[in-house]
């Protein structure tokens, strides 16, 4: 008996085929379809504790940032943490719910099939989409999704170079006088970061700004994008596409 309060975990639990072993999970699980029929016991931030021990879980899946990891432990549960910021700690935390649920090759087999998927939306990427400098998004403060992100590692595989460096972390909240100065050819981002890209200040001048490049993802689209788990080739068909039709010189978009 399994509560998740990861989306991203959620996910590739039913991916592995043990969504039946799911008693509960937190509000922003919302794929597989089948997920959102499962009682829900909050977020990151506001977990309900007492609606999750009423669940009966044998364990708990959880974030390693999540406060509410302590007080589950001392109520006597099983809590299991991930952080999957990068494509390896995907890979561990895959190999990790292959041992807890006793599936450990289809663990290996999920994690081959999303790197062909991968791959194959890498293929098919014209010469011309190679290269651009690109800026990514994932909340309007902003925080970007750096080199060392697992969406800064798909933007690599499909050729991107990414103006925000690992070093600065997997999601750094940034000085927007950053983003002007590293100037990206092509700025993505979710429809859900609602501050208007020209009113930034500075912004106006921006590469991507003043050819209109950008992509807009939906809101499902950016769930896609920002949980790593088994739609990975989703997230990086999704980026492929965007890059190709900017290359082609296509103005902004969703």
């Amino acid at each position: 008996r399994i509560v998740s309060l990861l989306p991203s975990v959620t996910q590739s639990v039913c991916a592995l085929g043990a969504c039946d072993r799911l008693v509960g999970v937190d509000d922003y699980s919302n794929w597989p379809p089948q997920a959102k029929a499962l009682p829900h016991v909050g977020g990151l931030e506001d977990a309900n504790v007492e609606r999750i021990v009423a669940l009966r879980p044998q364990v708990v899946l959880l974030s390693r940032s999540a406060r509410v990891s302590e007080r589950l432990e001392a109520l006597g549960l099983r809590v299991l943490a991930f952080e999957p910021d990068s494509l390896a700690d995907l890979q561990r935390v895959l190999a990790q719910l292959g041992v807890l649920l006793g599936r450990e090759a289809q663990a290996q087999a999920l994690w081959r099939e999303m790197n062909d998927g991968v791959e194959r939306a890498a293929a098919k990427l014209p010469p011309a989409a190679r290269g651009l400098r690109v800026y990514l998004e994932v909340a309007s403060t902003p925080y970007a999704a750096s080199e060392s992100s697992f969406i800064g590692q798909l933007l690599a595989r499909l050729g991107a170079a990414n103006v925000v460096p690992g070093a600065l972390g997997p999601f750094p909240k940034l000085n927007p006088e950053f983003v002007v100065k590293a100037n990206p050819q092509l700025i993505m981002l979710g429809d859900r970061n609602t501050v208007p890209l020209a009113t930034r200040p500075g912004w106006q001048g921006i590469d991507a700004i003043r050819r209109e490049r950008i992509c807009v993802f939906t809101p499902a689209q950016g769930d896609v994008l920002v949980r790593p788990g088994p739609r990975m080739p989703e997230a990086a068909q999704l980026m492929a596409d965007c890059l190709a039709r900017k290359s082609a010189g296509e103005g902004a978009a969703r």
